[in-house]
């Protein structure tokens, strides 16, 4: 079922990611602060998208996409803590920040078609 979904597919694929460098991070570089913080919204992105995918109403739907855009703009922000204090390096924080525009943009799209979005 999920596996044609490609938000769900992005995400989950994105959550693996972000579980690994969290895992990287709290292992080599013993920070456990900002990484944590990384580590809960860059998997709630996908778990907001598995939750839309079982709503019952539009606009349900619409709030559950919407939680995990907020969330995606917010694993740039714990990202470029992370590459500015040193603990993630410029070429893994920048890979997944374009990877966290890339379902920034795919959600914003889907936000437009079931709402106004301003």
């Amino acid at each position: 079922m999920h596996s044609e979904n490609v938000l769900w597919k992005k995400s989950y694929d994105f959550a693996l990611n972000i579980i690994q460098l969290h895992k990287k991070i709290t292992r080599n570089k013993k920070e456990y602060v900002l990484s944590k913080q990384l580590l809960r919204s860059g998997t709630s992105i996908g778990a907001n998208v598995s939750e839309a995918n079982g709503v019952i109403s539009k606009a349900d739907f619409s709030a559950k996409i919407s939680i995990a855009y907020k969330e995606s703009l917010e694993v740039k922000y714990w990202l470029s803590l992370l590459k500015d204090s040193e603990y993630v390096s410029n070429e893994i924080a920048r890979k997944l920040i374009v990877e966290a525009d890339e379902l920034s943009k795919i959600m914003f799209s889907i936000l437009k078609t079931t709402r106004i979005v301003k």
